[in-house]
């Protein structure tokens, strides 16, 4: 189903909203970026890199929660399972065929600097930076990214200040609005879970769940 041309109103508070290539600021402002969060290609950190290989995909990596991978082997494909209010970030540059994925549980790592610097990939804040220092690592550039995101859901009826799934996605926003990273589409927000998929060797990213068919994004 492709969630932007769903009418019902109760549809579309339970499916989120699918946009294309968003960059505004995410309160509203003009573009002002610059490299507070580390996402500049000057600090290079690596992960997981596989083999170079051939052909279509032929064996399936799975992103945790809190957990992120990147690799360069075109037969691998990401999969990341239970993105409620957390957010999955998938970057994929189509020159290197470098593709990564992460999977983050909250927005600001200053909660809990202990866990930040156990698992950087919990956060949004230390998660994000990581994940794009990782693709670099392995010849990934920053200007060749394609980035795109799904997540941010209201699992629950709650305040507006207890919403994580918003937090998240704020957050996120933020820092790619500072460091002049284009979201080139999105699945994001509603009230269900979803499962991203990313495909090394074609950057094919699709979302899907027990509710709806697979969609690419």
């Amino acid at each position: 189903m492709n969630i932007s041309t769903v009418r019902d109103s109760a549809c579309v508070r339970c499916f989120g909203t699918f946009r294309d290539r968003t960059h505004d600021s995410p309160e509203g402002g003009k573009e002002c970026p610059d490299s507070r969060s580390g996402l500049a290609e000057s600090h290079p950190r690596g992960s997981l890199a596989g083999d170079m290989g051939s052909g279509g995909v032929s064996q399936q990596t799975v992103v945790e929660i809190a957990d992120f991978k990147v690799s360069n082997d075109p037969t691998i494909e990401l999969i990341t399972y239970s993105l409620g209010s957390c957010i999955g970030v998938a970057i994929w540059d189509p020159v290197a065929l470098v593709g990564g994925m992460l999977h983050f549980m909250l927005s600001d790592s200053t909660i809990s600097p202990d866990k930040a610097v156990a698992n950087p990939a919990m956060f949004a804040d230390t998660g994000i930076p990581l994940l794009f220092r990782s693709a670099y690592s392995l010849g990934a550039s920053k200007k060749r990214l394609v980035v795109k995101v799904a997540g941010g859901a209201s699992m629950f009826q709650t305040t507006e200040r207890l919403d994580i799934g918003k937090h998240n996605y704020l957050a996120l926003r933020k820092i790619f609005w500072r460091n002049n990273v284009l979201i080139d589409s999105e699945h994001t927000g509603g009230c269900l879970s979803r499962t991203m998929r990313l495909e090394i060797g074609s950057g094919q990213v699709t979302i899907g769940n027990h509710r709806m068919k697979q969609v690419a994004i």
